[in-house]
């Protein structure tokens, strides 16, 4: 085998994070309290009195002990669930921050694109922002004037090339960064979630980019997302982080399996979406339960119906709202549901407050192992968001099997199946 194009060795991050002294209650300054601390220093050093005790600080590893070895052309998956660690670990590979324990090395150079707007300057227009990157990853002017129309073209931005990018939308924003990236010939791509702020269609061309640099250029890519079926169709291997350690290595079924595993116990899982998307209708987060007739989480058996709640609060009127929940089995779409099925009118105008909808999952299915996807969208822009990880459970076979041929994985997609909602204004649990 080839020497890793990345060596992570013992990879470690510590953060100090402020805590307050005093039984652990939580105490917040005022400007105005430090600089009276500052005017009367003079005067308690003169006393020969102390200075006031400074706070208490813990250490928070967002990283420890991360070990790895990636090869030229591998495209790496990189899950896991919030604050696990995976941004952490693609900004130290970018150098935007140092590692606390632990050496990087990296052979080639290296691409990312962690952030809207990450390696460009508001003030510059699209064009000369291609030429600053260009620069950068260090080309020269006439390579990257080179590979300049193939940019554009790809970015779609002709008509705002020459406008600062500070007037650009988030979406143009990642359009051109993206195209900027994977166009200038870096030998390593790094991408991180911000793909989901493109449309759909963009989203599309970015994946088959990114499987064309590496399968045909030999490129290597690492990519961090919360869409699982996304990273398994890219992804030959993939890392799960679990609390900033390596909790699986290896191909991705078997690491997304893993990760699933992981929710099995719980009976309940929040699920969080990302704020600048959900900005329309404040819709920041969303719990999710799948329990069996007699309330009881865990394994299932495939005679019985099971009830999944989704709580969540809408903090602003919205229009053409509407969350949906996708049933996959190892991976693959079994059928789609809208919560908005059983209630059209909430579809042009949902009022703020809480919210909880239930629906049964029929006994149509066969022995296995499950997971619930949950997205949010709006009418006439789709998905805006989504979460592969939203639960997981298990269905055992348990004397007679409801299974049905039709649902096989044979069918592949999202396909739309009449399941009964029940959606009711209440507290969110």
């Amino acid at each position: 085998m080839s020497e890793p194009v990345i060596r992570i060795e013992n990879l470690g991050k510590k953060y100090r994070l402020g805590q307050a002294t005093g039984g652990g209650a939580r105490t917040y300054r005022r400007v105005g309290d430090a600089l009276r601390e500052a005017a009367t220093a003079p005067a308690r050093w003169l006393r020969g009195g102390r200075q006031p005790a400074a706070p208490d600080a813990a250490d928070f590893w967002a990283l420890q002990d991360v070990s790895l070895d990636i090869h030229q052309g591998d495209v790496i998956g990189i899950i896991g669930r919030n604050g696990a660690g995976k941004s952490t670990l693609l900004k130290i590979l970018s150098r935007i921050t140092e590692p606390t324990t632990g050496r990087i090395e990296i052979e080639g150079r290296l691409a990312s694109l962690l952030e809207v707007g990450t390696g460009f300057h508001p003030e510059l227009t699209g064009r000369e922002n291609v030429f600053l990157n260009g620069a950068i990853l260090g080309m020269s002017r006439a390579e990257v004037r080179n590979k300049f129309d193939a940019i554009v073209a790809f970015a779609e931005v002709e008509q705002f090339i020459d406008t600062p990018v500070k007037r650009y939308s988030s979406g143009m924003y990642v359009r051109l960064a993206f195209a900027v990236a994977a166009h200038l010939e870096p030998d390593i791509l790094v991408v991180d979630e911000v793909l989901a702020v493109g449309d759909v269609q963009f989203q599309k061309k970015c994946l088959g980019k990114m499987s064309e640099i590496s399968a045909t250029q030999g490129r290597t890519v690492l990519f961090v997302s919360h869409n699982l079926g996304t990273i398994g169709a890219l992804c030959n291997k993939s890392v799960l982080l679990r609390a900033g350690r390596v909790a699986s290595l290896g191909p991705t079924h078997r690491v997304v399996e893993d990760y699933l595993s992981g929710f099995r116990d719980d009976a309940t899982h929040e699920v969080t979406f990302k704020p600048d998307l959900t900005q329309p209708a404040g819709l920041r987060s969303a719990r999710v339960s799948a329990l069996d007739p007699a309330g009881q989480p865990g394994s299932f058996s495939v005679t019985a119906d099971i009830r999944v709640t989704i709580a969540y609060s809408v903090h602003r009127d919205a229009r053409g709202l509407n969350l949906a929940l996708c049933l996959k089995r190892n991976g693959t779409p079994l059928f789609l549901s809208f919560d908005t099925d059983c209630s059209p009118e909430l579809t042009d105008h949902r009022p703020a407050g809480d919210y909880v909808a239930e629906l049964l999952l029929p006994r149509i299915l066969k022995a296995g192992s499950y997971s619930l996807a949950l997205s949010m969208g709006f009418t006439g822009l789709g998905v805006v968001d989504r979460r592969d990880d939203a639960l997981s459970f298990d269905l055992e076979e348990l004397g007679v099997d409801y299974s049905m041929k039709s649902y096989e994985a044979s069918r592949v997609g999202e396909i739309a199946c009449p399941i009964k909602w029940e959606l009711r204004r209440g507290p969110r649990e």
